[in-house]
């Protein structure tokens, strides 16, 4: 498996509701998404930046998404360019079936 993070720092333009909109519209585009298994929407108001988190079955299927279209659609949204970097995953822990 692999992880990815794509990091952006926000603009004024941004908030906290509109951050949460935007992810929720989203939203549906990666449900049922081949080769996701898990895509976390984040973001740190103090730093006024954007970390999204995905896991990926594999390197390919991260690589094929993030596309240099992908890069500049996400430029386009929220006036910064990306930083996207990709870890390996040794192990998931999931305790939401408890």
């Amino acid at each position: 498996m692999i992880g990815a993070t794509v990091t952006f720092s926000y603009t004024d333009d941004f908030d906290r509701s509109r951050i949460t909109e935007v992810a929720e519209n989203a939203r549906g585009v990666f449900e049922g998404m081949p080769g996701l298994r898990f895509k976390f929407f984040t973001f740190d108001e103090q730093k006024r930046q954007v970390v999204n988190f995905y896991v990926w079955d594999s390197k390919e299927s991260a690589e094929q998404f993030f596309t240099e279209e992908l890069r500049e659609r996400v430029t386009g949204l929220y006036g910064a360019a990306p930083a996207i970097a990709f870890v390996e995953i040794a192990a998931i822990v999931d305790n939401s079936a408890r």
